[in-house]
């Protein structure tokens, strides 16, 4: 008999809900951690159904599906409920960027999207509507220095604070408050409590 996962009610619109980043713990997978995972409302005859994909492990990766219960499901929109803090990382690493999207989620409240081509980097913070924009400064084909020119030059993003993430200043310069052209900036390899704070710091701005 194939599995049959469990249709629920949801307590707030499936838009709110379908396609959001979630951390959460798949406990009936036999999995006692978080895990980071795409939602996904699936409508059914008898109703719906909701889910989430995840991976484990590296060598060779293990993608998983997840279908929660009544009581998971409500505990997530009590989580999509608390207005989250949107974060967009542009970086062309894309095994970093992943990373640190995972680590900033799990620390706090936020969500945060993930860019790795600096020349989508305009386009997608107009649709996303970052409170805060983390930018590296070194890519191909476009810096975060013309990435910063163009958000600063768009009136509806103008005001959004940029922190430059970079290998071309030390750590301690970075502490001591570095600015790149007039916006905060952190080292790398990322101290992710230290970028909490930075983004913290940067929030006021934002509001």
């Amino acid at each position: 008999m194939s599995y049959q996962p469990p249709t629920v009610n949801l307590p707030i619109p499936a838009e709110r809900i379908d396609g959001q980043t979630m951390t959460f713990r798949p406990a009936r997978d036999g999995i006692d951690s978080e895990v980071a995972g795409v939602i996904q409302v699936v409508e059914r005859a008898n109703g719906v159904s909701v889910n989430a994909s995840y991976v484990l492990g590296q060598d060779p990766p293990q993608s998983h599906v997840y279908w929660f219960d009544q009581p998971e499901i409500d505990a997530l929109a009590r989580s999509l409920m608390k207005e989250k803090r949107r974060i967009l990382i542009v970086d062309d690493d894309r095994e970093s960027t992943h990373l640190v999207k995972i680590l900033v989620e799990k620390a706090g409240h936020y969500l945060v999207q993930e860019v790795n081509e600096a020349a989508k980097a305009h386009q997608s913070a107009r649709n996303f509507r970052p409170d805060v924009i983390l930018l590296d400064i070194m890519m191909p084909e476009m810096d975060g220095a013309d990435v910063a020119t163009q958000i600063e030059a768009d009136p509806e993003l103008h005001t959004t604070p940029i922190i430059f993430l970079t290998a071309l200043v030390t750590m301690p310069e970075a502490k001591h408050g570095l600015r790149i052209e007039g916006h905060r900036s952190l080292a790398k390899p990322i101290n992710i409590p230290e970028l909490i704070t930075q983004i913290e710091e940067s929030l006021p701005r934002a509001t």
